[in-house]
């Protein structure tokens, strides 16, 4: 009994090591699955590690100066030592200033009033105004923090100021958060989840549209139709964009009974821009279905797309935070752009002149996927 015993336990450790030879046979031979075992680890791990960062600094700043003299040197050169606020541009009108707010070019203005240093020597306490776009609260709130030691700061480096001035504040700094003052999370999530969720559903709808026909068998069929590879992209893409389009529907109006999110802007512009970025969307899960060869391929290279997309759009962290390599990566998504279109139209009430820059880099992304997943479409072909 004991040798039958042994006999079974043996067979069963044979079978099961071929087995274990089997699944490391198969897996040698689906690179990609393995790829992605060991590159989403990692890519979390320097992401996290080195790319989010949540008290971020160096933010951009736009500066409107009436007059320049030691005074004003001294004030700007107190706001540059808290670290958080950069000097990018400077505007010569307030409404400069606030094309720049709205587009999301700058986090912050910075406006010195004319006769300023006539006012603080004079103990009239003039004010320095400090506008912020609140629509990101984590960015705006940490620096709008570090404002209370500007202006000893500011007075410590101008020797000039008498002493008697000195005791009492000289001068006050006004702080303006624009476009979310209450701080509240939905008016900054639920334009970020509209593009988040988009792209999760796009991006998987059409990466599985090749590969399924292959699996199916009726991708020789579709290659014996005197059809072109654009022609039969545009004949996949076409309803999953109207898809798209009521899905974003549903969000923005759960987004305005649920959460109160308002619409400042143009909703004609939020659907054209929004129908755009679904294009974009689409076109890079067709060059997915094209690269992969079965659908959990498909699958898994639309969620190693996904995952930076998360990360380095401005959706879960502050873009302006990121270190300057993490922000070229997010430049290059469609979800980056995206996110600051929405919050521009919904929370900014942002126009086309303000939205420009982001609509070209969506039409450019968009007709480099189209570019690639025409010609890997080709390729399949032959």
């Amino acid at each position: 009994m004991s040798t039958l015993a042994q006999g079974w336990r043996s067979g069963a450790l044979m079978r099961a090591w071929a087995m274990l030879v089997k699944e490391f046979v198969q897996l040698k031979r689906d690179r990609l699955t393995f790829g992605t075992m060991i590159f989403i680890p990692v890519v979390q791990l320097l992401l996290f590690g080195y790319a989010i960062n949540t008290t971020p600094r160096n933010l951009p700043t736009a500066l409107l100066v009436y007059e320049d003299n030691d005074l004003t040197r001294s004030v700007i050169a107190a706001l540059s030592n808290t670290s958080y606020f950069h000097m990018t541009h400077v505007a010569r009108t307030e409404a400069e200033m606030d094309h720049w707010l709205r587009s999301g070019t700058v986090l912050f203005g910075v406006e010195i009033p004319p006769g300023f240093e006539r006012s603080v020597r004079r103990g009239d306490r003039p004010a320095v105004l400090v506008v912020a776009d609140a629509s990101d609260p984590v960015a705006a709130g940490t620096a709008l923090g570090a404002l209370e030691g500007v202006i000893s700061t500011a007075l410590g480096r101008d020797r000039g100021i008498p002493e008697t001035v000195q005791s009492v504040p000289a001068f006050e700094i006004r702080q303006h958060r624009r476009y979310n003052p209450a701080a509240v999370t939905s008016l900054n999530i639920v334009p970020g989840l509209l593009g988040t969720i988009l792209t999760m559903t796009m991006l998987i709808f059409t990466a599985l549209s090749v590969t399924r026909e292959i699996e199916r068998g009726t991708m020789e069929s579709l290659l014996a139709m005197p059809i072109k590879p654009l022609e039969i992209m545009l004949g996949k893409i076409a309803p999953y964009i109207l898809i798209g389009f009521i899905q974003a529907a549903l969000i923005v109006v759960f987004a305005l009974v649920l959460f109160e999110v308002p619409i400042a802007g143009s909703l004609i512009l939020l659907a054209l821009l929004s129908t755009l970025f679904i294009a974009a969307n689409l076109s890079i899960g067709y060059t997915f279905s094209t690269i992969a060869e079965n659908q959990l391929q498909a699958i898994q290279m639309s969620f190693m797309f996904f995952l930076p997309n998360i990360l380095l759009s401005g959706f879960m962290f502050p873009f302006a935070g990121m270190p300057r390599w993490a922000q070229w990566i997010g430049e290059a998504l469609p979800l980056t752009h995206y996110i600051r279109i929405t919050r521009g139209i919904m929370l900014k009430g942002a126009t086309m002149q303000d939205l420009v820059a982001e609509t070209l880099a969506l039409a450019f992304l968009m007709l480099v996927a189209m570019t690639i997943a025409v010609r890997r479409f080709r390729r399949t072909l032959d």
